[in-house]
């Protein structure tokens, strides 16, 4: 399969982005798979505290996501955008994952809320009910794991025993961050769970933070198949799901699992 990173830089308003994500989609064109840093169509309003962010909340009917579906059927592609949700009431942090005729397979939720400086997510989102979900595409088994839920290792986990083959992270690091860790955060997950992992970030400065980019995609092996800039702009690049398959079997670290012994 092609995969597909769009690493953004946002601006304040959400149909302007909107506008930058459907350009992207369209740049697209030819992947199977396109997704997004976190929270793509607002700034990051989480590094300030208890602020009203009401207007950036969408519903899943929300015509701006309409068009982003619209844009699954035009291309032919499974897109996976991250946005501000609102569902029963409440406000999530949240990827949909619409297939390629535009269908919404399901919505993954933030699981593991985070409350730091730039970081006042507890004041915004909600946490999941549901977990971790795996989707079924026509190129193998993708789950989702969002921004701080990768710091949690049976986020990743989870997915993996569920079947993940690729593990997409949309995210928001900043250069102040340690960001060498956060590679190799993943890259022991990738081969620790014998899955493929994508993480799409953000660039450029909102306030006070400083978006580093550097998205990155790893492989099952643990080895980094690449690794973006801090500028805007598309990463491709070509997986073979069947690699994470096979990976499984020759290395069947999650079938000698004992998690009755796990505290």
């Amino acid at each position: 399969m092609k995969l597909a990173m769009a690493q953004m830089r946002m601006a304040k308003e959400v149909d302007e982005n909107l506008e930058k994500t459907l350009d992207f989609c369209d740049k697209a064109k030819g992947c199977n798979l396109l997704f997004f840093p976190e929270v793509q169509l607002s700034p990051f309003f989480a590094q300030y505290e208890a602020r009203d962010a009401s207007n950036y909340l969408l519903s899943p009917e929300d015509p701006r996501l309409q068009a982003i579906e619209k844009k699954c059927r035009e291309l032919g592609m499974y897109i996976s955008p991250n946005v501000y949700l609102s569902g029963q009431g409440k406000p999530y942090d949240a990827s949909l994952f619409y297939d390629r005729q535009g269908k919404l397979l399901g919505i993954s939720k933030m699981v593991h809320i985070f409350q730091a400086p730039q970081f006042y997510e507890c004041d915004y989102y909600t946490p999941s009910e549901e977990g971790f979900i795996v989707y079924e595409t026509d190129f193998g088994k993708v789950g989702i794991v969002i921004c701080f839920d990768r710091h949690l290792p049976e986020s990743i986990r989870t997915c993996a025993a569920m079947g993940a083959d690729l593990v997409i992270v949309p995210t928001a690091n900043t250069k102040a961050e340690p960001l060498e860790m956060f590679e190799w955060e993943m890259r022991v997950q990738a081969y620790q769970n014998m899955t493929f992992i994508a993480m799409c970030n953000r660039v450029g400065r909102e306030g006070d933070m400083d978006f580093a980019g550097e998205s990155l995609v790893i492989d099952p092996a643990g080895n980094l198949v690449v690794k973006a800039g801090d500028r805007e702009g598309l990463i491709t690049c070509e997986l073979d799901l069947a690699q994470a398959r096979k990976e499984k079997q020759r290395r069947p670290f999650l079938a000698l699992r004992r998690p009755e012994l796990y505290r």
